[in-house]
């Protein structure tokens, strides 16, 4: 039986209340999930909320038992800081060695972590003290190198040493990209590297084209003030599926997109359109830009624009990817990080990975150098978009 990670259930569940009950079944075929997986995730999440979705081998709480069992916890932390403060006090007040000797003896009955913030003693400082060798400065050097391996597996050999570096000081830690990259590569530690992006824009038709608007004026300073489109392939064990996205210039988010079999209009720029309404509200004068693919140039998908009258349109100059360059440098990242250098995945695997990437990596997790390194979530905080 296949399994489901917390986070994607979780989103599957979202999903299914913004789009409605009614489009259950459709979310289970997009998102590969095996029939009536939805309907029992939503009962679940209606029962015990945060509770659910809590895996193998733990029960699942209702909000009220959840309050409980944190209480309990935290009643158990509070017995236990009390019980490694009764016996290592006096060991404290003899100093540093006395203390590290107190922390080995107990190792087996107390975490080490524990017992060094109950004691006030720094981690740095013990392992100087269980290994008399190193310096202050050696003992700093290793911890930050075990950071920046935790940091780098953590996600996905993706960031290199200027985005560690800010997740570092976020952490706590000060250290500048370029001693962060010198680490790394004493380390043998490389990012994945980019390849060329190739485009599948098919501009041949004899629809209307919208002159260039936007004019590569990327940096806007209100959400909803320019939305960026475009489409790329992905290729699948058996064929390929197509990705379509919309993007606010503001924060870079992407909040549209769809994944199809097929690059008709009602499979790709239609659904993402449909998704980016939905999650954001349009401003009074939108500026809409594409590329000259006829999925964003047909009557159909026009008339849809057209319907709201607040949505001026702009399409790339023939032939000019650096008119949408946003877009692309965000397929760049996308290849890169998700399908370049990995195997082949099937179609229903592959959709699962594209909901994680964007979903759960992009719009949250990932740094982004535009907004001064901080996460699409960060920057919407501090926006009061969220």
């Amino acid at each position: 039986m296949k399994k489901y990670k917390r986070a994607f259930k979780e989103n599957a569940v979202k999903l299914s209340y913004e789009r409605g009950k009614g489009q259950i079944a459709s979310i289970e075929r997009e998102l590969g999930i095996t029939p009536s997986c939805l309907y029992r995730w939503r009962q679940d999440f209606e029962k015990f909320g945060k509770g659910s979705f809590c895996g193998t081998g733990y029960l699942k709480l209702t909000p009220e038992q959840h309050v409980i069992a944190d209480l309990k916890k935290k009643v158990k932390n509070s017995e236990l800081t009390l019980e490694i403060l009764k016996r290592g006090s006096k060991h404290v007040a003899q100093g540093k060695v006395k203390t590290k000797e107190f922390i080995e003896k107990n190792k087996h009955k107390f975490s080490i972590l524990k017992m060094c913030d109950t004691l006030e003693v720094s981690r740095t400082t013990y392992y100087r003290r269980k290994k008399q060798e190193l310096s202050d400065t050696e003992a700093r050097i290793i911890l930050l190198k075990d950071e920046i391996v935790s940091v780098f597996f953590e996600f996905k050999k993706m960031y290199g040493g200027f985005k560690i570096a800010k997740e570092l000081e976020k952490r706590g830690f000060k250290i500048s990209g370029g001693h962060v990259t010198s680490y790394m590569k004493a380390l043998g530690l490389r990012r994945k590297s980019k390849r060329k992006f190739k485009s599948t824009t098919d501009s041949i038709h004899n629809h209307y084209i919208a002159p260039n608007v936007l004019n590569r004026q990327f940096n806007v300073n209100e959400s909803s003030k320019t939305w960026v489109s475009d489409i790329t392939y992905i290729q699948t064990m058996r064929g390929f599926l197509y990705l379509t996205i919309i993007m606010d210039l503001f924060d870079r988010k992407i909040i549209g997109w769809s994944l199809s079999d097929t690059m008709s209009t009602k499979a790709t720029t239609l659904p993402a359109w449909e998704m980016a309404v939905n999650n954001r509200k349009i401003s009074k004068d939108l500026i809409f830009h594409s590329d000259r693919g006829a999925q964003y140039a047909n009557k159909f998908f026009s008339k849809t624009l057209d319907s709201y009258n607040c949505v001026r349109r702009s399409m790339s100059r023939k032939q000019n990817h650096n008119d949408n360059a946003v877009s692309e440098s965000f397929f760049h990242s996308f290849k890169c990080e998700l399908i370049h250098g990995n195997k082949l995945l099937p179609r229903k695997q592959m959709r699962i990975e594209v909901y994680e990437y964007i979903e759960n990596w992009y719009n949250k997790k990932r740094r982004h150098s535009f907004l001064g390194y901080k996460t699409i979530e960060e920057f919407d905080r501090i926006n009061n978009l969220l």
